[in-house]
């Protein structure tokens, strides 16, 4: 009974399923635009998002080293321009205005990979990508710290009552469907919530690739920043944002819904709130990984 609970609540402090009355308004504001609106800001040849999205007059990609965790994002392989974001379950996301760009990664079968879940992913995609595997972990819900170099040891999570427990019970291995296991559990445990208490705060003014818009609540989400870019005459700081949503689906770059004529970047200087198409944020929201 008790585990039933558990896992109830952890869903609660997912991504919300439905748009709150705020988001309604900004996806009717968007109008009907297809999933890749026409802009100049689009190469359709493009197959990575940094050589999909072009920049606007005056503005420069900020410096990335090429090991960094912006260089990976920004190296992220996008699906054929025009593509459909698509559920878990294979069927294409329903909404109109909301993203320009698929990310090419698989998402497994499973209702798992949501919002928090895709930032998750991301993130631990690079540090293994890096073989940096002790700096994977994240926490679960209720506290418990999920370490993949445990995982790669073959030990493996047990919920006993209200007790989160590491077992042996398989040969250590480190491939990547080991890795893509452990995801699962970790997409499974933790969420929105966890997230936000395991990121820092950080300013608007020090954004960067890599930093995440993230509400933990119920509901709550969360969206990372993929890309920034800054014009060195007037020192103005653009970004780009990418996310993924309930039910489980790809991961997509966004819109921006209120200022067409530079979407899908965003503007630095956005104000106390962060519109995006699917969710509303403060200002006060972004948070950046811990080293």
């Amino acid at each position: 009974m008790l585990y039933e609970l558990f896992i109830a609540i952890l869903f609660l402090f997912s991504c919300e399923s439905a748009p709150t009355a705020v988001t309604k308004k900004l996806i009717l504001a968007a109008g009907t635009a297809t999933a890749t609106p026409a802009t100049g800001f689009i190469d359709p040849n493009g197959k990575t998002l940094q050589t999909r999205f072009l920049l606007p007059q005056g503005f420069q990609r900020t410096k990335a080293d090429s090991n960094s965790f912006a260089a990976y994002l920004r190296s992220l392989p996008l699906k054929p321009d025009g593509s459909r974001v698509k559920l878990y379950n294979g069927d294409e996301k329903n909404a109109e205005g909301v993203y320009d760009a698929v990310v090419d990664l698989p998402i497994g079968n499973k209702d798992l990979h949501q919002c928090a879940d895709a930032v998750m992913r991301l993130r631990a995609e690079y540090l293994f990508e890096q073989k940096q595997f002790d700096k994977i972990h994240f926490n679960f819900t209720n506290g418990f710290r999920c370490d993949y170099s445990e995982w790669m040891k073959g030990k493996r999570i047990v919920i006993s009552g209200n007790k989160t427990l590491w077992k042996q019970s398989a040969q250590p291995s480190n491939t990547y469907k080991d890795f893509w296991n452990y995801m699962e559990m970790v997409f499974s445990y933790a969420g929105s919530l966890s997230l936000s208490k395991e990121l820092k705060p950080v300013s608007v003014e020090e954004l960067q690739a890599g930093d995440v818009f993230i509400f933990g609540g119920s509901p709550g989400h969360a969206i990372i920043v993929v890309d920034v870019a800054i014009n060195s005459s007037t020192n103005k700081k653009i970004f780009m944002l990418a996310q993924s949503y309930m039910p489980a689906q790809e991961t997509q770059t966004l819109v921006n819904p209120y200022n067409e004529k530079l979407s899908p970047w965003y503007p630095v200087d956005f104000g106390e709130t962060l519109f995006t198409p699917e969710w509303t944020f403060s200002k006060n929201d972004l948070k950046r990984f811990l080293e």
